[in-house]
């Protein structure tokens, strides 16, 4: 029987708006964003009972080191969060410090009396503190002499509590890393050489993979080292805590294939020491998936899914159609496509099953038996259907006797929670609603679920689901303030690009919006756009009087600029036909590939009144070759990925050219502002710039602002940079969708 949700898609109607909740006395303000919290879940105890919330908000999060952010292994910006100890069954909160820390990575011990928590000081060293939860004090883990830990340090507790495992660096690699960094930045002299194996920022990339793995007595000190500092991805422990499985890096040189690619070996061996034993030779193109003892796995190559264990060497393919791959007929090619499982995760055994595997094909999300091979379908998904609704496993429940599944339609906002009982196969709906489901972290015994979502247009809270998992239970209410200011409401936008294809969309209408008015419009671009989750720029436009569109595109191989023409300017005409949007106030802007966007869509329509791009390109033939820190990202991204060109720049160079809109600027007829970070390794001010001097030389109204200190997007360099980019923002739009136009008729 299918579950209310399913049954209930077609009724629901696409337009659904998420309204405020109540009339608010005053606008929202720069002041109200700079103290708008994020929340996240930082650990969850085992027995779901302590969860800590971690907040984090713009005024807390200034002084970002843009230079060293790209780059420089040794650093991390000083994020300052607050955190809050909760109790999830009565809601009861505790704060963990008396002020924001710039937090680290955090574990419960499996009694849930002892957090361990990374914090970094302010000579941006990091402690490991042990917060007592009975006692609410903390003390320091002592480190072994030479080592210390780092931001992507893990924690792994013992079963009894009594010892951490962690990974932790030596002063020696600190030394060294920060003497290459300054090498490629400083000098006095950078040299560098098709000869060596590695570019020179891949190298030091790779350097920022290098720690050791140590176990700590958390009473006694004693240290017992489990594995020596070495280039390594991963490495976990298995449930018991006597096997460690661990990568060892095998690269000989960059790959321009895959950004950031290495090749690593997978291993095996006992934490007391020993030879190791090779699991995997080469995880290239494989992503093994782990059970909770972290002794058996799955994964799929060529095709075919196989379950392995540490036990044995011996791997069963438990999925997979054998058709020869030169059979191409289309029959052939369906079958293979129906039996390509993906592994998604293990459900331990319950009380009435054992383990089992979760995997999804083109049909939907199963739950496999690995010793039998037997299939139960539990939800039909498919992303070439748009009736049915995205689905995605969020945990165990009750000790392996049931799973938790988020579904979401596809074509309305209606999204909900399920559970599917392993016993009876049956699927029901524990809720149906049109709130966001973020994230969800279950505890380990399956009796709790933590929840990061909540209203449309809303920033993210948390909620704890417990017992039948039907009521949300609130843990946080991050932003009281903002039932107190005017926010506008959401909508879904359906509309027909320019081939004639559905899309969709998100509009945001103004605070205080009065029907059968029309408004001036902004356009934010990017790719696809479809959830109304809280976007802080948005609702600033919302506030100042504007409709807000976030419009989704379709894209074809080589031509991107092409995608945004079609898709854009047909939400355009939508919301102009709804008469939501003012014809002759239409804005747009975007920020890193939206900034691209809205220079490529300006320079093929004269549509838009205002535009501003947010570090974005606008040269993708020096781009091609710019942005060294990120190593091959920028040529992958081009030639394979983000820009979709399909081609090297020499086999084709007109495809480079084409889509560069510098190369056009003689046609851009839009104001247009450029807002740039001097310290941004991602998309360097220097390709932004080349606009600026094109179109100066051309006549044309533009204006460029770079922050000295900035980096990428929003700058978080300094409160003072922060409030003159937001508002040069509104009073660029202000200056050219409202003063330029005043006085004249709205059609």
């Amino acid at each position: 029987m299918l579950p209310r949700f399913l049954t209930m898609l077609a009724a629901l109607t696409v337009g659904a708006q998420h309204l405020p909740a109540q009339a608010a006395a005053s606008r929202l303000s720069l002041d109200d964003l700079l103290d708008v919290r994020t929340t996240a879940l930082g650990a969850l105890s085992d027995d779901g009972r302590w969860a800590v919330a971690l907040m984090a908000r713009p005024r807390t999060g200034m002084g970002v080191d843009y230079n060293r952010t790209f780059g420089d292994p040794t650093y991390a910006s000083p994020a300052r969060r607050e955190a809050w100890v909760i109790d999830t069954r009565s809601g009861a909160r505790t704060a963990l410090f008396a002020d924001p820390r710039a937090l680290g990575p955090m574990a419960w011990s499996p009694d849930g009396g002892t957090l361990a928590v990374l914090v970094q000081r302010a000579d941006d060293q990091h402690d490991v503190l042990l917060w007592d939860r009975a006692t609410r004090r903390t003390k320091p883990l002592a480190m072994p002499t030479g080592r210390y830990a780092f931001p992507g340090t893990r924690l792994r507790w013992s079963d009894d509590g009594r010892q951490l495992t962690l990974s932790l660096r030596s002063n020696t690699w600190r030394t060294k890393a920060a003497a290459e960094f300054a090498r490629l930045t400083v000098g006095p002299r950078i040299v560098m050489s098709s000869e060596e194996p590695f570019l020179a920022w891949n190298g030091l990339q790779r350097m920022g993979t290098i720690d050791s793995v140590v176990r700590l007595d958390v009473r006694t000190g004693a240290t017992t080292d489990v594995l020596p500092e070495a280039m390594r991805q991963q490495w976990q422990l298995t449930r018991d805590g006597t096997a460690v499985v661990y990568t060892e890096d095998a690269t000989t040189r960059t790959d321009y294939d895959v950004i950031g690619g290495s090749e690593q070996r997978l291993l095996v061996r006992d934490v007391a020491g020993g030879t190791p034993r090779e699991v995997f030779r080469s995880l290239r193109n494989i992503r093994p998936v782990w059970d909770r003892d972290g002794r058996r796995f799955a994964y799929t190559r060529d095709d075919q899914l196989y379950v392995g264990s540490l036990a044995d060497t011996v791997r069963v393919r438990i999925a997979g159609d054998t058709t020869p791959r030169s059979d191409t007929t289309a029959g052939a090619r369906t079958r293979r496509s129906r039996e390509r499982f993906t592994p998604v995760s293990w459900v331990p055994a319950s009380a009435a099953q054992g383990a089992a595997l979760v995997a999804t094909n083109p049909d939907g999300v199963w739950l496999i038996d690995p010793a039998s091979r037997q299939r139960t379908l539990m939800v039909a998904s498919s992303d070439s259907v748009p009736s049915t609704p995205r689905v995605r496993v969020a945990g165990v429940l009750n000790q392996g006797a049931a799973l938790l599944l988020v579904m979401e339609s596809r074509t309305s906002w209606n999204r909900g929670l399920l559970r599917f009982d392993r016993a009876t196969g049956r699927l029901d709906t524990l809720s149906q609603d049109t709130r966001l489901v973020g994230s969800i972290t279950t505890s380990d015994d399956g009796s709790t679920a933590i929840i990061a979502g909540g209203p449309g247009n809303r920033p993210a809270d948390l909620w704890a689901l417990h017992g039948d998992f039907r009521r949300w239970q609130p843990l946080t209410d991050a932003n009281p303030v903002l039932a107190q200011r005017a926010l506008g409401a959401t909508e879904l936008l359906s509309y027909l690009d320019a081939d004639g294809v559905r899309e969709w969309g998100v509009v945001h209408y103004p605070a205080n919006y009065v029907k059968g008015q029309r408004y001036p419009t902004v356009f934010l671009v990017y790719e696809d756009f479809f959830a109304d989750s809280w976007d802080a720029v948005a609702n600033l436009l919302n506030a100042h009087g504007y409709v807000v569109v976030k419009p989704s595109v379709r894209f074809d191989i080589g031509y991107p600029g092409e995608a945004w023409l079609k898709g854009v300017t047909a939400a355009a005409n939508k919301v102009i036909e709804m008469g939501l949007a003012d014809s002759t106030k239409l804005g747009v802007h975007g920020t890193s590939y939206g900034g691209y966007a809205t220079n490529l869509l300006i320079t093929q329509t004269r549509r838009f009144k205002a535009a501003i791009n947010i570090s974005g390109k606008v040269d993708v033939i020096s781009f091609y070759t710019d942005s060294p820190r990120l190593g091959v990202r920028n040529v992958h991204a081009a030639e394979k990925s983000q820009d979709r060109l399909g081609a090297t720049l020499w086999e084709q160079p007109q495809k480079y050219i084409a889509q560069s809109a510098v190369m056009f600027a003689d046609r851009i007829t839009t104001p247009l502002l450029l807002l740039t970070g001097e310290q941004d390794h991602n998309v360097p001010a220097i390709n932004t710039r080349e606009m600026y001097y094109a179109l100066r030389r051309l006549g044309k109204p533009v204006t460029w602002v770079t922050y000295a200190n900035g980096g990428h997007g929003v700058p978080l360099s300094s409160l003072e940079d922060w409030t003159d980019f937001h508002t040069r923002v509104v009073g660029w739009y202000e200056r050219y969708l409202k003063e330029a136009t005043r006085g004249t008729a709205t059609p």
